[in-house]
């Protein structure tokens, strides 16, 4: 008998720490996977983090080459390949497309100086009493560092494009990326989904020349195809279409299906964020733009927590080594074994209150920003500390869910949350509970491959647009109801005690940083 071909759409994810290859039917189904680890960066210095571009390739063609012993149908069957990559992570290439240096990671922390800037966009911004923006905008970007620092590498750099611009150079021959891709310290106009006009302030604020930058596709659209060689290299099928998704958090939001206003996006990944889908360009912090959703003309109110989950991982390390040890002799994740912690302590983690700022921002924290934990008492365990991490990062998301609100004028009704986290049962209903509305899986964990195959299924012409895609492609799996008893106590907690914390301690954390110096 033969087998009636089927359509199959292939997403290739490079987050943080790993590189995955996926496989997906037109149901949304994860029907193969590969995932190959990766060490995120190294520094050479305090505060960097880079990594070779040849090791990151290397990775994801390994990814590929595996992928392809799990599926049991011809490669034929592939219809389209789409990459999604981790954020503004930069990329300086020779004219012979050649890595000039290492990437410089979304994780690196250097800072440039503050040389004088051409024309008035200083004055224009002390006027409006936005410079400390301006000032936060040129130190962060890898390229006025890279050019203080690097000239002769700056000097010879023809291209500057993000990690996913470089993947995609090296499956395609093209300087070509995603317009959803665009999150960095980089000249982009996000009204217009494209590089800014002639006479934008950017320009100015950095050394970047528009011949450098790749073009821009919207997604869903065509940006190449395979070529032999990287057809040679990842064993895609050579000619396969190469369709433009965009970046991790974009994508994550569509395959969590979260198409509307009123659905709530959360991802517990190393950052935490709370992202909605909207039409209108609304900034939910004044002069922070939102991102560009990985649909066209639409946009992700974004709001992040900087080394979210990343406290959970710190915790792990420092002060999870026997649940680590368990773990490793009985064979299992070491998840199951602190969500055990998490069930030793009530909600509220008896008062103990965390303010999950681990690391500074320009506006909500400001740069002065530090974390804390308050309420300490000789009752609490180090499950409390574990329980009140996650509390935080649940209590700083939903103010970021308000305020995104309050801008938006429309009302969360559902949350969708993906990430590592989410695979945790009791994070799931804490979140739930703090956020007072049912808390849902994603059918899949893999959304943000999921959102890349999306783009694929509409950029192929398997779904008409991006509605029907997301409709057929996605749908809930497990779903947390609020605890009635949990929510009051999380509620007054949230209330009278955490949306206090930062206002309170601010001055504290500007004494901190003057007399130590810390953060820069």
């Amino acid at each position: 008998m033969t087998i009636q071909e089927q359509p199959y759409l292939l997403a290739i994810d490079n987050g943080t720490q790993s590189v995955r290859a996926l496989v997906f039917d037109l149901k949304g189904l994860l029907i193969a996977k590969t995932k190959v680890e990766i060490e995120p960066y190294y520094s050479k210095h305090p505060g960097w983090a880079e990594q070779d571009l040849g090791y990151i390739w290397d990775n994801l063609c390994k990814a590929c080459n595996q992928l392809w012993e799990e599926i049991d149908f011809p490669k034929e069957w592939i219809k389209g390949v789409s990459i999604t990559t981790q954020r503004a992570t930069v990329v300086n290439l020779d004219k012979q497309g050649n890595p000039l240096r290492p990437a410089m990671l979304w994780l690196d922390q250097r800072q440039a100086e503050l040389t004088p800037m051409k024309g008035p966009w200083s004055l224009i911004f002390r006027a409006i009493g936005e410079k400390p923006s301006l000032d936060y905008f040129r130190s962060e970007a890898e390229c006025n560092w890279i050019s203080q620092n690097q000239p002769d590498i700056w000097k010879k750099t023809d291209k500057f494009l993000l990690l996913s611009g470089y993947h995609i150079h090296k499956l395609c021959g093209e300087y070509v990326d995603s317009s959803a891709a665009q999150v960095g310290f980089i000249p982009f106009d996000f009204k217009r989904f494209d590089w800014c006009k002639d006479n934008d302030w950017k320009w100015a604020a950095l050394p970047v020349k528009r011949s450098m930058l790749p073009r821009i596709v919207k997604p869903g659209g065509l940006m190449g195809h395979i070529t032999t060689q990287a057809s040679l290299e990842t064993g895609i099928p050579e000619g396969l279409p190469l369709i433009s998704s965009g970046a991790d958090k974009a994508c994550e939001v569509i395959g969590s299906g979260a198409l509307t206003p009123e659905i709530g996006c959360l991802s517990y990944g190393t950052t935490a964020t709370y992202n909605n889908t909207n039409k209108k360009y609304v900034e939910a912090i004044k002069h922070i733009p939102p991102y560009p959703a990985a649909i066209p003309g639409t946009y992700n109110n974004e709001i992040i927590i900087r080394r979210g989950y990343w406290m959970v991982n710190w915790f792990k390390q420092e002060f999870g080594h026997r649940e680590r040890k368990l773990a490793a002799e009985q064979g299992v994740v070491p998840e199951v074994l602190f969500d055990e912690l998490l069930r030793q302590v009530p909600a509220g983690s008896m008062g103990l209150t965390l303010q999950p700022f681990w690391s500074p921002g320009v506006k909500i924290p400001g740069p002065e920003a530090k974390g804390a934990i308050i309420g300490f008492g000789d009752v609490h365990t180090r499950a409390h500390i574990y329980r009140a991490i996650i509390e935080g990062l649940a209590y700083a998301l939903r103010e970021g869910k308000e305020r995104v609100e309050r801008k938006n004028g429309v009302k969360i009704q559902t949350l969708r949350v993906s990430g590592g986290g989410s695979q945790s049962d009791e994070a799931m209903q804490i979140t739930a509970d703090i956020f007072n509305l049912p808390a849902e899986r994603p059918h899949t964990f893999e959304t943000s491959g999921l959102g890349a195959a999306i783009n694929v299924a509409v950029g192929v012409g398997l779904y008409s647009n991006h509605r029907a895609a997301i409709s057929k492609m996605t749908r809930k799996g497990d779903v947390f109801f609020p605890n009635r008893e949990n929510v009051k106590i999380y509620d007054k907690l949230y209330k009278e005690v955490y949306l206090s914390m930062y206002d309170s301690l601010s001055p504290l954390y500007k004494a901190i940083q003057k007399i130590t110096g810390y953060p820069k």
